[in-house]
């Protein structure tokens, strides 16, 4: 099916983000609320955001850190972007200049603002 072809997992099951190992990302996953809503991006080597997730849990310990310094949340997918967006479509679009994934593009986890939500929506041909 497309999101296990795009990498988004069993769309109705919950899912870990484990392995996170960057204190700035940890601190964006610790921001992150049960219901909060966040794309689903390859940083590796298709740079693009392939999907959408929804944050299922608090954050707490990551099983996998063995020395307990890192957290992590839990996700369940929720629908793949119909036109994946590339990031470089993202720093070809002056209205996306400050977000921190132009600065970060390998950082796992980083913030969006309801604006740049929608122009990235709309760039993938989801409904915002």
């Amino acid at each position: 099916d497309v999101e296990r072809s795009r990498g988004l997992g069993d769309v109705y099951k919950r899912q870990p983000w484990d392995g996170v190992r960057n204190y700035q990302a940890t601190n964006n996953m610790k921001a992150m609320e049960i219901g909060d809503r966040a794309f689903f991006y390859h940083s590796v080597k298709e740079k693009s955001i392939v999907g959408i997730v929804e944050v299922t849990s608090d954050y707490y310990p990551d099983h996998t850190d063995t020395k307990g310094r890192f957290g992590m949340v839990d996700f369940k997918a929720l629908k793949p972007v119909p036109n994946p967006v590339l990031l470089a479509d993202i720093k070809a679009d002056k209205r996306l200049s400050e977000l921190a994934l132009m600065k970060q593009s390998r950082l796992s986890v980083v913030p969006i603002d309801a604006k740049s939500w929608k122009i990235i929506c709309k760039m993938g041909g989801v409904d915002a």
